[in-house]
């Protein structure tokens, strides 16, 4: 008759149950899996297969009684490292919203706002359809696999029980700078083409008084950041696939590779 000790099931749950947790963190922030549109039950089953698949390969788990409140606490653990995993890939895709928001802004757009249903926010809507085009050019260069990649090796770099405290956090921090900086940069031609835009339509309305800028100015002001926003496009991919590689090689340093 098969028997089992308490101390076998405990270690029997744990080598599925913290994997879990640390991955379903990552999952409830990544870009395109944190989307309302994928089903809660879709990313709990993908979180139980890998951490399933997972379970030969982990290193020595630290024995911890199912039942009690270390448990909890280490689940709490790793789904605070794999929430810290995630939110690298969040900061990356949102620089192209914020991207988007500083276009709008100096087009005149910045009124037109729209309903973000999927992440519960209002954004310019500029700002979605940077949004889109970055989520679409971050899966159609393997990032999310990469992702996923950083996360399997993670058990290894960061092995369970390894704590939270010990992880360089203010590199995540320096994180919420960068996302600025890297909009700013992908976004700097077309404010200077605005801009030169506004300082023409000025010099104008000092030259001539009589005439209406304001109805001149605000549909030559959108047709040439309407523009830009082409011309951007052309040379986009070729610099968001590098905001995409530093974003994935911060993650990976982030847990010691």
């Amino acid at each position: 008759m098969l028997s089992l000790t308490s101390a076998q099931l405990s270690s029997f749950i744990g080598i599925f149950w913290w994997p879990f947790f640390r991955i379903m963190g990552a999952f409830m922030v990544m870009p395109f899996l944190s989307s309302s549109y994928i089903p809660v039950t879709v990313r709990v089953l993908l979180a139980l297969t890998i951490s399933t698949l997972l379970a030969p390969m982990l290193p020595p788990l630290p024995s911890v009684d199912a039942i009690s409140i270390g448990a909890l606490f280490l689940a709490i653990e790793q789904l605070l490292v794999g929430f810290m995993l995630g939110l690298f890939l969040s900061i990356m895709i949102h620089v192209m919203t914020l991207l988007g928001a500083m276009m709008s802004m100096q087009m005149g757009l910045g009124m037109a706002v729209m309903n973000d249903p999927a992440n519960g926010t209002s954004n310019p809507i500029l700002g979605q359809w940077f949004l889109l085009y970055g989520t679409l050019l971050f899966l159609a260069l393997d990032g999310h696999l990469v992702a996923i990649g950083v996360l399997v090796d993670s058990f290894r770099l960061w092995p369970i029980g390894s704590g939270v405290l010990d992880l360089p956090l203010m590199g995540l921090v320096s994180r919420f700078a960068w996302i600025f900086a890297s909009a700013f940069m992908l976004a700097l031609p077309s404010i200077l083409a605005m801009l030169m835009v506004n300082i023409t339509f000025g010099v104008l309305s000092r030259a001539a008084p009589s005439l209406n800028v304001f109805a001149l100015g605000f549909p030559m002001s959108m047709l040439m950041g309407l523009l830009c926003v082409m011309l951007s496009f052309s040379g986009l991919p070729t610099r968001y696939s590098d905001i995409c590689l530093d974003a994935l090689e911060a993650m990976y340093q982030f847990i010691g590779g």
